[in-house]
């Protein structure tokens, strides 16, 4: 290796981990005195580096924010990819694939609690719904579609295009459900998700496809109408 590319690989090794450094500050910071309270100034000063440094790697809270989200969704890509290459039914490969979700946020329990009172606002940037979380959204849509993917089930044509965007949103509902779970290491978020997939099985739920394709329309529309305003 150059001179040149090793004293590149150094920078961008040091830029990683100063990067990383700045991350972690802000989210034990985040936790101590919450999101609003929290100032780019003071995550710098912890982190000890220069405010223009912090803003050089994070333009702002939110950016900050949208990177840890990114964060956790690798790490759930990461450990799903196992699972996605050796389990075949979609019920299988859907219900690990959550539980996963679930032990990858395990660590943050009690930060998404305080995450959340900033991120429920429709208008905030930092809602899953938000144009500013589009990057992440489509990543972990793109994951439930090779969740269906690769499974063996048979599922009609007009569900098919939907239910990426369907299991999303589910998927964000059993986060919520989590956020609020007192019961030791949210035990009931687990039963939760085993009891919603296995429901979702039952052949008797069939004929309600027609109901969650216009579900999802409303969503989307709803979605649409709160980036506008």
């Amino acid at each position: 290796m150059s001179e040149r590319r090793k004293t590149k690989a150094t920078k961008t090794q040091k830029g990683d981990q100063t990067r990383a450094a700045i991350l972690e500050t802000a989210l034990e910071i985040f936790r101590e005195k919450g999101y609003e309270q929290t100032t780019m100034r003071a995550i710098a000063k912890k982190a000890g580096v220069s405010l223009g440094n912090a803003y050089y790697y994070f333009h702002s809270k939110e950016h900050l924010i949208q990177d840890f989200y990114q964060r956790l969704h690798d790490e759930h890509v990461a450990a799903s990819q196992p699972v996605l290459e050796k389990e075949k039914t979609l019920r299988t490969r859907l219900l690990r694939v959550m539980r996963l979700k679930i032990e990858t946020l395990a660590p943050y329990h009690e930060f998404a609690g305080v995450l959340f009172k900033t991120a429920a606002d429709p208008k905030s940037p930092l809602n899953p719904f938000a144009e500013e979380s589009d990057p992440v959204r489509d990543a972990s849509i793109r994951l439930f579609d090779q969740v269906i993917e690769g499974s063996k089930s048979r599922i009609p044509k007009d569900l098919r295009t939907e239910l990426p965007y369907l299991l999303w949103v589910y998927h964000v509902g059993v986060i919520l459900f989590w956020i609020h779970d007192p019961s030791p290491k949210q035990r009931r978020t687990y039963r939760l998700i085993d009891q919603m997939i296995s429901l979702a099985s039952n052949p008797l739920m069939r004929p309600l496809r027609k109901r969650a394709l216009r579900l999802v329309d409303e969503i989307k529309d709803a979605a649409a109408d709160s980036e506008r305003e």
